[in-house]
């Protein structure tokens, strides 16, 4: 099987995706149009991504004292990804948009993430303008949002610090008004930010003509003192280059200044940045300070950020899923055609037969088959999100706000479910190469090292396991939880109906009761220390949980079309499923026994005794 096919089955036989253009916001769509999208990013993806994957991992950004400098093959790739207006796809036809489901776009965006995911800052660009769009001013949508759409400019996401890192509460970046007329600039209340950003993707290059910073920045109070956790965070555009309220470049330089370059495990065709705001390098009418514009209210920063966060965070999902997905196909082409060893008959190995492929050693299948459980279902879980984005937009009030929670609730899943075991399929990938699997004459090397970085990409694992179990599963009295629940269960009730998926929905059923236990007793003392203690098991057994249900969706479906249910697809989807009930499945017990109890082994553990 190749990818589309796959891709095809899940968008229109498992999600219906034909059947969003039943809503009005999409009713000039149709599966042709859909169609069209995919063919069209599959081939752009396939001609200026797929050849330029090794090149951007070996011709690494650097900057020559004045500007960074990327390979052609970088320029070429953005230009066209651009030009095929994926930027906008889902945006509204009023601002050059498609008006795209954003299950579609989602679907579209993975050919590019599994040709080469390290190319382009595509991804930040348009969850940066998506910001705007919701928290921005009409004239900052209209000057910033429409132009970074547009390809001409591209944004970033500026949170972390040199000294804070994922602990936003630690933000030093202050931002002071700028002058007495500050609250009336059209581009919004003006500052002036001074302080230092690090990990910043694409935070400069030329691929565009300008670069739209969304910064976190603290206001002091009276006092000039920056107000304690994250309650006095705001959020600012800072461009690169000045521009005037025509989004015209007024030819003057911003005072953000690149401080130096990450030199990265992977990702490497990605600038990763430490900026410096406001050191005086370029001032700006005279002075010194990044001039930044206020987005939305003073000290609600993190709010509107947390809407490209969690866009983000998804899309880093994909991102691992689809790394996970190119490996997969690597090292099963591979597979078939590598022959090496011969089998065990009744009388031992006969050496004078010839060598089989390896595919045809059941280790081998078994790593093959772990694979494709790890990544197509990860694929079905990322467009099972997507779909969600689109009721929670298009859908009656109830659907809307079902789809709301069950986002919050999954989104810690969808990005760093797929960063484990996405990993853990690449790193299979390079066992079935065998010593081939570790040299750069294979793709599969690159594949682990660009997914390597995943884990920490938007949310480490730690904080995303302390988001899921400290605050999603408990929100507005758990009503997420019970929603996600309730669709596993009638998943399993439909699938018990099934002989030949009984004993499966039985044991999604069993894994269900043993989750929600988990959480009622994590918290039954009321202490969050102990509760969040073993926060990473508790993820990976939820984890495990979702994607055992969406197994048995696949499943279930996969066995209603009677001609395909002898088809090599059908067959590959069961086996999957299988796999993942008879090998994945049972991990859970371990993982939530520890939560259960609250184990306090690694809480406990003296510093000086490591």
């Amino acid at each position: 099987m190749t990818f589309r096919p796959t891709l095809d089955f899940l968008l229109y036989d498992w999600l219906d995706a034909e059947s969003l253009n039943q809503n009005e916001r999409f009713a000039d769509h149709s599966r042709e149009t859909f169609d069209a999208v995919l063919d069209t990013c599959e081939r752009i993806a396939r001609e200026k991504y797929a050849p330029a994957n090794r090149i951007v991992d070996t011709q690494e950004p650097h900057f020559d004292g004045e500007k960074v400098i990327l390979p052609q093959a970088t320029h070429d790739a953005h230009e066209a990804y651009a030009g095929s207006g994926m930027l906008s796809a889902a945006q509204d036809y009023e601002i050059g948009g498609m008006q795209l489901p954003y299950t579609v776009q989602a679907a579209a965006n993975a050919f590019f993430a599994m040709a080469s995911v390290s190319i382009g800052s595509n991804m930040l660009t348009s969850g940066n303008a998506n910001l705007l769009m919701v928290h921005g001013t009409p004239t900052q949508q209209e000057v910033f949002a429409k132009n970074e759409f547009s390809g001409r400019w591209a944004g970033t996401m500026c949170l972390s610090e040199p000294q804070a890192g994922s602990s936003l509460s630690d933000v030093a970046t202050r931002a002071v008004p700028d002058g007495a007329d500050f609250q009336d600039d059209p581009l919004g209340p003006r500052y002036r930010l001074t302080g230092n950003k690090m990990w910043i993707s694409s935070g400069d290059h030329e691929l565009t003509e300008n670069i739209v910073h969304i910064v976190l920045a603290k206001i002091p109070d009276a006092d000039g003192k920056l107000v304690p956790g994250t309650r006095g965070i705001s959020l600012f555009i800072v461009p690169k280059k000045m521009v005037d309220t025509a989004g015209a470049l007024t030819g003057e330089r911003n005072d953000v200044a690149l401080a130096g370059l990450n030199h990265k495990l992977g990702w490497r065709g990605t600038t990763n940045t430490l900026l410096n705001f406001g050191e005086g390098r370029y001032p700006v009418d005279g002075k010194a300070g990044a001039v930044g514009y206020l987005v939305g209210q003073p000290g609600k920063g993190l709010h509107c950020m947390f809407h490209m966060m969690n866009e983000a965070r998804i899309a880093i999902g994909m991102a691992a899923t689809m790394l996970g997905m190119a490996g997969y196909e690597a090292s099963l082409a591979y597979a078939r055609q590598r022959p090496q060893g011969r089998p065990v008959g009744p009388a031992g190995k006969d050496a004078a037969r010839p060598q089989v492929r390896i595919i045809e050693h059941a280790d081998v299948r078994r790593m093959l088959l772990a694979q494709k459980a790890y990544c197509e279902g990860s694929l079905a879980l990322q467009l099972y999100c997507a779909r969600l984005v689109d009721v929670q937009k298009t859908g009656d009030a109830q659907a809307a706000d079902e789809a709301r929670l069950l986002l919050e609730v999954l989104t810690p899943i969808a990005k760093s479910w797929p960063s484990e075991w996405c990993l853990e399929a690449n790193s299979l990938a390079i066992q079935v190469h065998g010593g081939y699997g570790y040299t750069r004459d294979f793709p599969v090397e690159q594949y682990w090292r660009d997914n390597r970085l995943n884990m920490i990409h938007e949310g480490t694992h730690g904080i995303q396991a302390a988001d899921l179990l400290g605050r999603k599963v408990l929100m507005e009295d758990g009503r997420g939880l019970a929603l996600l629940a309730a669709r596993i269960a009638e998943t399993a009730a439909r699938a018990a109906a099934v002989p030949a998926l009984a004993a499966d929905a039985q044991a999604l059923t069993d894994a269900l009761a043993q989750v929600e236990a988990a959480t009622r007793a994590a918290w039954s003392t009321g202490d969050p220390g102990a509760a969040l203690a073993n926060a990473v098991p508790y993820m990976q057994a939820f984890g495990h949980t979702v994607l055992a249900w969406i197994w048995l969706d696949l499943a279930h479906r996969s066995l209603q079309d009677d001609a395909a249910a002898s088809t090599p697809a059908t067959v590959g989807r069961l086996g999957a499923a299988s796999y993942f009930y008879h090998y994945e499945l049972p991990k859970i017990g371990a993982w939530l026994h520890v939560v259960e109890t609250r184990d306090p082994t690694c809480a406990q553990m003296p510093e000086e005794a490591f």
